[in-house]
């Protein structure tokens, strides 16, 4: 288990959920969208972060998200480690858009550079045991948070206490029933000790003997 390829979200309204992340962030394949009426009430136990180059670049991601039909939390701010903001998409999903960058260098864009996955965690000694144990390296790990080395990944994950994401995202920390999401990755289907579901990506298609002469001739 080295990659996330995609998340998919689960939601009761397959076609709005897949307009908003359409319209309000464009990450393509990264983020997916299925059907499901499972039950789930109040904070789900995760966020979503879009990691941007700017100031400009968060305010860009955040209008168009609320613009798109998402709902205020937080609204972009400038703090000591930058700017960011909050917003709960329609399908309940709360995304956390910011940057370390404290001046803008260039025009606004939608740009993103980097999608982070934080599970909220009941126990994060135990949550990263069960991550090194399925083969995750820990890059950062402080106190309540733990992050691993997932560079090449086309998003990241990161472990932080429950109770602290919570207070992170500007939500309640009470939230009861599904997660309302599935991990993809590169290792087989597996349930993490908070509940969070993981399914193996789909595997890629070999070449065909004719694209394997054409890339040669």
């Amino acid at each position: 288990m080295n990659t996330i390829d995609s998340i998919i979200i689960e939601a009761t309204d397959v076609t709005a959920a897949e307009a908003f992340y359409d319209s309000a962030f464009g990450l393509g394949d990264r983020v997916r969208v299925r059907r499901s009426d499972a039950a789930s009430s109040g904070f789900r136990g995760f966020t979503l972060s879009l990691v941007a180059a700017q100031p400009a670049d968060v305010h860009s991601l955040f209008d168009a998200a609320v613009a798109a039909g998402g709902t205020p939390i937080k609204p972009v701010t400038k703090s000591m480690w930058g700017h960011g903001g909050t917003v709960r998409a329609p399908d309940g999903t709360i995304w956390k858009i910011a940057t370390s960058a404290k001046k803008d260098t260039r025009p606004a864009s939608r740009a993103v550079e980097s999608v982070v996955l934080l599970l909220g965690s009941g126990d994060v000694g135990a949550s990263k045991r069960f991550y090194t144990e399925q083969g995750l390296r820990v890059g950062k790990s402080f106190g309540a948070y733990a992050e691993f080395s997932m560079d090449e990944s086309p998003i990241r994950l990161g472990l932080y206490a429950r109770k602290a994401l919570a207070k992170d995202a500007g939500v309640p920390i009470e939230g009861s029933g599904s997660h309302r999401i599935v991990i993809v990755g590169d290792g087989g289907a597996a349930t993490d000790p908070d509940g969070f579901r993981w399914e193996a990506a789909a595997p890629r298609p070999a070449p065909t003997a004719t694209a394997d002469a054409t890339a040669t001739a």
